[in-house]
């Protein structure tokens, strides 16, 4: 699988702890991982679910 490179997020303060999001061509998913442990645990989510959080984290709440 070639996930396109990583990117911070823009929310991220100095330190450790950001969440980093790519873009996994093969599968067209959206990858997310934390810059502790960038090889540990990698979410995956389609295009459409990513965007449900989104929308849920700005409206301050998660069903």
């Amino acid at each position: 699988m070639q996930i396109s490179d990583w990117q911070r997020s823009s929310y991220c303060a100095t330190g450790e702890s950001c969440i980093h999001i790519a873009h996994a061509a093969a599968d067209r998913a959206v990858r997310l991982t934390e810059s502790g442990d960038p090889a540990g645990v990698i979410l995956s989510a389609t295009r459409r679910g990513f965007a449900g959080l989104l929308r849920a984290i700005k409206e301050d709440h998660v069903p």
